[in-house]
């Protein structure tokens, strides 16, 4: 009976229970972060439907967004094993990124709120089929006269100017909503990296944490035009428990499970979670098992 009444105590407005349940929460969606790319497939369905429709779109983003700090802090130290050598990448994909990220949050503060909703499905979507789609192999040698050479200088140019461009909307998205962003920077790394699937996996990791940082700064002191939008700490600190339990065994996990296998189970995920999205955003239901 005492338990009972204990777990029915509210801190701002949350029953002790609820908050509780936030910590396992974070623990999946860390996992599926640091392995995948998609920790929002769990932790953004739980801050809309576990908190009553408290949580708004934006606010259970914005929320999402800040516990995910506690993921990048805990993947980095279980990935000083694939990130030794590889500061300098991550340091450049991070810069990029970051500043993207302040673009997204401006974003965020001014459009409109169902507009967020409907474009959602459409990245998330792009990110599902960017990872199911074959890598190029980047490890095979070639020969080449002078000509191809120059030729493949002014083509490498051309490719480091998209790739910046590139991680760029990445960060404005990576602020703007989150949710599978980390797949599509997994996509794009997949195709660019000459680095083994954990070593970029755990730049992923490390750089989206920079979307993040800049995330919850702007977001703790900037409403936009949504009056209630704002981070829900008390959610955010047991799902960001959650989060550094889940984003240490992530990064140990994809050193001994096969790289096509994490492949495809994120591509598929992905698409799951871009016709969540597409049924919420536009009430309209293909399948109805889901």
């Amino acid at each position: 009976m005492l338990l009972r009444e204990i777990f029915i105590i509210t801190i701002f407005g949350f029953s002790i229970w609820t908050l509780l349940l936030f910590i396992p929460v974070g623990i999946i969606a860390g996992i599926l972060s640091t392995v995948t790319g998609l920790a929002s497939l769990a932790s953004y369905p739980a801050l809309l439907y576990l908190t009553g429709g408290v949580l708004n779109p934006i606010s259970a983003n914005i929320t999402n967004t800040s516990a995910l700090l506690f993921n990048v802090v805990s993947s980095g130290l279980s990935s000083k094993q694939e990130l030794k050598g590889h500061g300098k990448e991550l340091m450049k994909v991070m810069t990029i990124i970051f500043f993207g990220g302040i673009v997204g949050v401006i974003l965020l503060t001014l459009l409109p709120s169902k507009d967020f909703e409907y474009a959602v499905p459409v990245f998330i979507a792009a990110a599902g089929i960017g990872i199911l789609l074959p890598s190029k192999d980047t490890t095979k040698a070639a020969t080449s006269t002078e000509f191809e050479e120059k030729s493949v200088g002014s083509k490498k140019m051309l490719a480091d100017i998209a790739l910046i461009v590139g991680y760029f909307l990445i960060g404005i998205y990576g602020s703007y909503f989150g949710a599978a962003a980390g797949v599509i920077l997994l996509a794009v790394l997949s195709r660019t990296s000459k680095d083994p699937f954990p070593v970029y996996n755990a730049i992923r990791n490390v750089a989206m944490g920079s979307a993040n940082v800049i995330g919850t700064i702007l977001y703790s002191f900037k409403y936009g035009q949504h009056g209630s939008t704002h981070i829900y700490w008390a959610l955010a600190i047991p799902l960001g428990i959650g989060f550094l339990i889940g984003g240490y065994v992530g990064p140990k996990l994809v050193r001994i499970l096969p790289t096509k296998l994490i492949k495809v189970v994120t591509g598929i995920l992905a698409l799951v979670l871009a016709y969540t999205q597409f049924s919420s955003a536009y009430s309209i239901h293909l399948f109805y098992f889901f």
